[in-house]
């Protein structure tokens, strides 16, 4: 019998390992995606209401993503001064290290600060390491900027992982996603398509979404978010529903030495 060829036997004995390895890949992308069905509003509600940010039924939750930016943010926390509001800002730890001044100004407002990652980057792409060190180091900038150690976490797109939820844990913050959104990244929108879609969502105990930066979206639509912020505030104010941030929505989202 001819001797099969060492190259041969090399590529034969090869194919099984690379078929179990493209197995065992794609097995981590399933279970590491799995907890990103909680994206979706419907399911979000119905089955996890905590992690929808429902709350208490005489208050809404006002929360902010994707700043510090040096052009948005400053006026969002005039308009809310004006208002007398507070509200919880997930911050992404690249405009952190930008404008520390900055994130330390959205604190000394009065201002709650949450982890929303390094840069917005897609969490179903990385692995449990480097999700946890994402983290860990956007949780450390804002500590170091600000004084406040973050307790609050939301992931990019709200799309959670296996990996983010295990470096959640381990980093002690609390996931929370959202009930109402403006949507203001949605090319050509205006203030006043901003708060249709926030009232279409708008209820008692409701976490509410705005954007503070226009980083992830078309140019310029923080404004559209802006202009729809004291529209909000009238509305809750008509509905006798109390605005703030997270830490007064209901005890899931208090600090976890509190």
């Amino acid at each position: 019998m001819r001797e099969t060829p060492v190259a041969d036997r090399r590529k034969r004995g090869s194919a099984p390992l690379l078929v179990a390895t493209a197995g065992a890949a794609a097995g981590f992308a399933v279970l590491n995606a799995g907890p990103g069905i909680t994206a979706l509003a419907t399911v979000r509600r119905t089955l996890f209401p905590g992690l929808s940010g429902h709350g208490r039924t005489d208050h809404v939750a006002l929360t902010f993503d994707d700043g510090p930016d040096q052009a948005a943010t400053p006026q969002f926390l005039a308009a809310l001064a004006e208002r007398g509001l507070r509200a919880t800002f997930f911050l992404l730890g690249s405009g952190v290290a930008l404008a520390p001044h900055l994130a330390a100004e959205v604190v000394a407002a009065g201002h709650e600060v949450g982890v929303h990652t390094w840069d917005h980057a897609f969490l179903p792409a990385r692995g449990f390491r480097s999700t946890y060190e994402d983290m860990a180091r956007t949780r450390d900038v804002i500590a170091d900027a600000t004084g406040q150690v973050p307790w609050l976490f939301r992931p990019p797109y709200g799309v959670l992982t296996t990996a983010a939820l295990a470096a959640a844990r381990r980093l002690n913050l609390t996931p929370v996603l959202w009930e109402s959104w403006g949507r203001e990244w949605v090319p050509g929108s205006t203030a006043d398509s901003v708060y249709a879609h926030l009232a279409g969502g708008l209820r008692g105990g409701a976490t509410v979404l705005l954007h503070d930066s226009d980083c992830t979206s078309p140019v310029g639509t923080w404004r559209s978010a802006l202009g729809a912020l004291p529209l909000l505030a009238d509305e809750c104010a008509r509905r006798e529903l109390r605005v703030g941030p997270l830490s007064e929505h209901g005890p899931r989202w208090l600090p976890a030495a509190t």
